[in-house]
């Protein structure tokens, strides 16, 4: 009798075990956070001259559905680590402006080692800040932004579970180096003289030329942009005593634009105006017309035309075809703060 009790006992362990791997904040879940950088990507970096821990930044691309993972190098200036294709992201090119709006944020953000959950509901998630200073001193609003994993967004950056898992190593890396915060660059497209030409009567030109000059910034010095708000706008590189932060609605200061980011600019203008002058109506890029109002409910054609998928995923975040998700798992369920984190 107590065999078979104790045989009984082992049989209802095992069975919670099994089912407590599909639960929120089961082991299986939480050592995704923990997984180590791929030894292929270790001995990358240190052909690149980077440390396994030295500082990263991030920049992210709509258009092309890009996100760039930078490191700083033994020579103080940042080089190309990897580029990962977004699984998916909604909404249409240009800035996020209210909560609902199914939109994902451009700008410019810091991320801190507090953004990173590691029991998020989409697997791993990192918040990026938003709203910031720009955005909030222009009324714009909305929480739980983020770069996070199973492929289905509504408003974020998705990636899937196996690139989450490894972005998400760099950032605490990288944090555990003595890293503060990164910097976390969001555009709607590599902001070249062509592109920048063929979005010319966007409604957004206006403000995508003012995230130009941050760009500007960094692919000609390739260190992170020192970015302020004033007068409800971006100001790049202005020489301010440590601590200061200016007024986001106050007036901004002169600052001394370095020759060669000034030569980048000066030739990209006369570039841009020379390719506008020569384009067809029909080579201008087409300014889409998908509006989401909250609180509408969302259709599945809706979803569609929203997101912006890479191929081999469907509505619901799942490979098409089979593919490891993790390399501890598949299970995705985590408890959260938010639904959208």
């Amino acid at each position: 009798m107590f065999a078979r009790r104790l045989a009984t006992a082992a049989l209802m362990g095992a069975g919670m075990m099994v089912l407590a791997a599909c639960q929120p904040g089961s082991i299986d879940d939480l050592m995704g956070s923990e997984a180590p950088l791929p030894a292929a990507l270790v001995k990358d970096m240190r052909a690149k001259g980077m440390g396994q821990h030295s500082p990263m930044l991030v920049r992210l691309f709509k258009e092309e559905s890009e996100l760039e993972v930078w490191k700083q190098t033994d020579s103080g200036t940042y080089a190309l680590l990897k580029t990962y294709p977004i699984c998916a992201w909604s909404g249409k090119l240009g800035p996020k402006r209210a909560e609902g709006d199914r939109q994902a944020p451009e700008g410019f953000y810091n991320i801190t080692r507090g953004s990173l959950n590691p029991r998020s509901q989409h697997h791993l998630s990192i918040n990026i800040g938003y709203p910031n200073r720009y955005d909030a001193s222009n009324g714009f609003t909305g929480q739980h932004l983020m770069v996070h994993g199973s492929c289905n967004s509504s408003g974020c950056y998705a990636m899937d579970n196996e690139q989450i898992e490894e972005i998400y190593a760099l950032a605490r890396e990288s944090f555990t180096g003595g890293q503060r915060n990164f910097q976390f660059q969001a555009y709607p497209f590599r902001m070249t003289p062509k592109n920048m030409a063929r979005h010319k009567n966007s409604e957004n030109y206006a403000f995508w030329s003012m995230l130009k000059q941050g760009y500007d910034s960094f692919e000609v010095t390739k260190r992170p942009v020192k970015v302020d708000v004033c007068e409800r706008r971006y100001l790049f590189n202005a020489a301010l005593p440590e601590g200061t932060e200016l007024d986001a609605a106050g007036a901004c200061p002169t600052v001394q634009e370095s020759p060669a980011i000034a030569a980048r600019r000066i030739s990209d203008d006369a570039e841009i105006a020379s390719l506008v002058a020569k384009m067809n109506p029909s080579d201008f890029a087409m300014q889409s017309t998908f509006t989401y109002r909250t609180g509408d409910p969302i259709t599945a054609e809706a979803y569609a035309r929203e997101q912006n998928r890479r191929q081999g995923y469907d509505r619901l975040g799942n490979r098409v075809t089979p593919a490891r998700t993790s390399m501890f798992g598949s299970c995705l369920l985590y408890t959260s703060p938010s639904p959208r984190d």
